[in-house]
């Protein structure tokens, strides 16, 4: 009974720290979405975002390491516990303002609503206590092996995850055949849409694809926090039908903008160099900007909705 009790914190303090380290790596997994997940809170910008989802990434892992080792308990110990409770408070915010999508705590391994995950925590805190009395191994070398942990973690993270906007060869400069792209916006089914008539967005997606619900959701939130008409973005769909398209929005989680199922397959790819997402910015017709999901750039989008005004 004594050697059960003397190796329960120590047994405590393992699971709590392989809990971190797999909803690090699922968070890694599934980075785009939680990306997307911390900038729609807005809080900071997006490319604070990349640096910020990474670096709750590398936290984890660190403390997740920590709290598998027996050394410098007490800084582990107390830094895990600020980490839970810190997102706990955020998750209680979370539910109050009525936000009931999945917080990514697991990434897509695990979708929790933020009352589950505050559950969650609330176990993970209650296993802590529990941790709390695990007996410390004195080394000289602790500080520096932590030190060297989070280095290590923090170059994994950002080499194996590199943040898009570390990353230049992501550029769909010269993407769209402009000559294509006017014809489209001014022949049927577009022209009734009037998109050649002052700033308007058109959006080329395929409705099964990943990356282009993602996008989606990116325009959506930029939309939201930066203003801009509603009808004044089109949505393009390379075939699919209505009930794909349906399925398309709410799997983006994105505002439901007008959208046309383009009935010439093989014009919209030579439009786009069969390259989707593909997001034109356009004024009085003309392409002023292009864009797919990983180069978007906040500030010239903020602008386009202020100009728009």
């Amino acid at each position: 009974m004594k050697k059960i009790k003397e190796a329960l914190p120590h047994i405590a303090k393992a699971i709590v720290g392989i809990l971190f380290i797999i909803s690090a790596i699922a968070k890694i997994v599934g980075m785009d979405k939680f990306e997307l997940y911390i900038y729609s809170y807005h809080f900071f910008s997006l490319n604070f975002t990349f640096i910020m989802a990474r670096l709750a990434i590398i936290a984890e892992l660190v403390l997740g390491i920590g709290l598998l080792s027996m050394l410098l308990h007490k800084p582990v110990w107390w830094a895990s516990t600020l980490m839970t409770a810190g997102y706990t408070l955020f998750l209680i915010y979370a539910a109050l303002i009525g936000r009931n999508d999945s917080c990514h705590c697991f990434g897509e391994l695990v979708e929790m609503n933020p009352w589950q995950s505050i559950g969650k925590n609330i176990a993970l805190l209650a296993i802590l206590a529990l941790a709390y009395p695990a007996k410390n191994v004195k080394w000289r070398f602790a500080w520096p092996a932590l030190i060297a942990t989070g280095i290590a973690c923090g170059v994994t993270v950002f080499c194996v995850s590199p943040p898009d906007n570390f990353t230049p060869g992501y550029n769909r400069e010269g993407n769209i055949n402009t000559e294509i792209l006017d014809n489209i916006i001014n022949t049927p089914p577009l022209d009734t849409l009037k998109i050649n008539e002052g700033r308007q967005i058109v959006c080329f997606y395929t409705p099964g694809c990943q990356y282009c619900q993602m996008a989606a959701k990116k325009i959506s939130l930029m939309q939201h926090f930066y203003g801009g008409d509603n009808n004044n973005i089109t949505c393009v769909f390379l075939m699919g039908d209505d009930k794909s398209v349906d399925l398309f929005f709410n799997k983006s989680e994105s505002t439901r903008y007008p959208y046309i199922i383009y009935p010439d397959p093989s014009k919209l790819l030579a439009c786009v160099d069969g390259d989707f997402p593909t997001i034109a910015f356009l004024e009085d017709g003309t392409l002023v900007y292009q864009t797919g999901f990983r180069d978007m750039h906040e500030d010239e989008i903020k602008e386009f909705f202020k100009n728009e005004e």
